[in-house]
């Protein structure tokens, strides 16, 4: 799984918040660590992996705009950086929706699906205390989104996705962080 990617041309052209947005986005859809994920699961794993890869990738996606709300706090890049990925989000949405809808015939709205999703998390971490590792939840409702909350491979994938997501975005914002302090400095 690798770092998000920084591309310094497009950091010159746009605004911190713009470029954290875009860059961030980007990260959030790219399919090389849930391929990774999913390239050896065991020999007597049943759950489908296309379920898996579909529920990785909804995971991933949410798991990114989370950790920018949660590692920028105060900062007063949060609202900008959230609001613009959360809109190019909306829009590949559309896109995935429309497609959708012309290969299967059927509408499936995928921002409704994010936000359910993103909704269905949130409501497992409620309450957890300090103590306790939010893998250990965001794990097994991952797994009940794949169809089995105990099969171990599958809310082990899912707790992977989870912190490797939330390490390489917070590893991220930290870059883009010191950087506009250093502009205002």
């Amino acid at each position: 799984m690798e770092k998000i990617e920084q591309n310094e041309d497009l950091s010159k052209e746009l605004s911190p918040s713009e470029y954290a947005a875009k860059a961030l986005f980007d990260f959030s859809i790219d399919r090389e660590d849930v391929k990774f994920l999913l390239s050896q699961p065991p020999e007597d794993h049943n759950i489908s992996k296309d379920t898996m890869e579909y529920e990785l990738q909804l995971l991933k996606i949410i798991s990114t705009g989370w950790s920018i709300s949660f590692y920028l706090g105060d900062d007063p890049l949060k609202m900008k950086i959230a609001e613009r990925f959360w809109e190019y989000v909306h829009s590949f949405s559309d896109t995935i929706t429309s497609t959708t809808e012309l290969t299967l015939g059927k509408k499936v709205d995928y921002f409704n699906v994010l936000r359910e999703r993103l909704s269905a998390y949130l409501d497992s971490l409620k309450g957890i205390s300090t103590e306790t590792d939010p893998l250990s939840i965001i794990g097994p409702e991952f797994g009940k989104f794949c169809g089995d909350k105990d099969d171990v491979f599958t809310m082990l994938t899912g707790s992977k996705m989870f912190a490797a997501t939330l390490n390489r975005v917070k590893d991220f914002l930290e870059t883009i962080v010191e950087k506009d302090q250093g502009k205002d400095a």
